[in-house]
């Protein structure tokens, strides 16, 4: 009877403990997931109703994205959890009886039960000038499977019913990649565009009219490039060339095309070489009446730090157009790593791309274009232009050139 009730007792310590200890595991392996709720309120000046915002909510760490739309209110609440959030708004409001684009960019922490974050709502910038139909960055492969590198272009058009000139347009390509976010001090993308090369094309004012629906090309070389490789493009009869100095590329000056003039690069050479994934973002814009190259040169260093790596601080130096300045502009990234845009949400509040997956193999031979929206009373294209580029461009395109330049 006592050895019974003994391995009786026995077998109930040892249940004990193994219940114990199994609750001890299981809460050390736990891991509980804080919340809080996060309360978005829109305001903007001359905004009498906010007909409808779509709203992209990216958690920085994660990469987790949460999307929602909201109709004719300007506030807006949401559970989330804990962590650092980068927000894009683009939408629709009410100003001056009128329906008009809106959008804006903000970021917040949400690290308390309950955070309110107020988001100035911009109506977005349409200018009667050019805009951005194509950017084909990624090049090509030879019949033998090597990078060439070159025959990449811009493409501008004329969107408007009206002639405009390309003299002395500013091409900026961004300092900055849209698939990491440094984080750097100062920055406000809603005042201005850093960048890490700039150049301008020539003229006098008057030189180079585009007629409406027309367009413009400017080359990286504007050569026969089917001359090096069948999968090339034939871009002889480009508008503009920015011919590399680089011996490395073998580039020649081709002395019928008016060169672009390269006023500040980082890269040796004073290159202006487009990122083969498609990482950055690109603006156009023009010099204000009492601005030029002399002047931007001189008033718009941006200089900034970030924390890098290591943990240090990295000190840096660049210029940054003045988003007063800019017509038109478009960022690109992929799905995979995308992390930012680049531009005020006021010039582009969203984001095109060439491919899904960094270093992408597919992604050779492609561009991103513009949508066409209709047709214009001369017959040519009228491109969609709602300054959100996840709307207005095609992904993976077939560039427009692929054949030559033909208007």
């Amino acid at each position: 009877m006592k050895k019974r009730v003994l391995l009786l007792s026995l077998a109930a310590m040892m249940a004990t403990t193994f219940t114990v200890t199994s609750c001890t595991s299981d809460d050390f392996g736990t891991t509980t997931t804080q919340k809080g709720v996060l309360t978005l309120n829109f305001s903007g000046e001359n905004i009498s109703t906010y007909k409808s915002l779509d709203i992209e909510i990216r958690e920085v760490n994660t990469g987790t994205v949460i999307r929602e739309s909201i109709k004719n209110v300007n506030t807006y609440s949401l559970p989330l959890d804990y962590g650092s959030y980068k927000i894009t708004v683009n939408g629709a409001v009410i100003s001056g009886n009128e329906e008009v684009s809106a959008g804006a960019m903000a970021q917040t922490d949400v690290a308390l039960s309950a955070t309110k974050l107020n988001i100035p709502i911009i109506i977005k910038k349409f200018h009667d000038d050019f805009i951005i139909e194509e950017v084909f960055f990624t090049g090509v492969k030879t019949v033998e499977g090597k990078n060439y590198n070159s025959s990449r272009y811009f493409k501008l058009t004329n969107n408007t019913k009206e002639v405009l000139y390309a003299d002395k347009l500013i091409i900026g390509q961004s300092e900055f990649l849209t698939v990491e976010d440094k984080n750097p001090t100062p920055y406000n993308a809603n005042l201005s565009f850093p960048v890490k090369a700039v150049m301008v094309l020539p003229g006098s004012g008057t030189q180079y009219p585009v007629q409406p629906g027309d367009f413009i090309v400017i080359a990286d070389n504007a050569i026969n490039h089917k001359a090096q490789t069948s999968t090339a493009y034939d871009l002889h009869n480009a508008n503009f060339e920015y011919p590399s100095n680089n011996p490395a590329l073998g580039q020649v000056d081709n002395p019928s095309v008016p060169n672009a003039k390269v006023i500040y690069s980082q890269m040796n050479f004073n290159m202006f070489f487009l990122h083969d994934r498609g990482f950055e973002s690109y603006v156009i814009a023009r010099f204000p009446f009492d601005e030029n190259e002399e002047s931007f040169l001189k008033k718009n260093t941006y200089e900034y730090t970030y924390i890098n790596s290591a943990g240090g601080v990295t000190a840096k130096k660049a210029y940054s157009i003045p988003n007063s300045w800019i017509i038109d502009g478009v960022n690109n990234s992929i799905s995979s790593k995308f992390a930012q845009t680049l531009t005020s949400a006021s010039i582009d509040g969203g984001w095109t791309s060439v491919g899904t997956i960094d270093k992408d193999p597919t992604r050779f031979g492609k561009s991103v274009r513009r949508k066409v929206n209709g047709q214009m009373t001369n017959g040519r294209n009228l491109y969609l232009d709602t300054n959100n580029s996840s709307n207005d461009f095609v992904k993976d395109a077939q560039p427009s050139l692929k054949d030559g330049i033909v208007h």
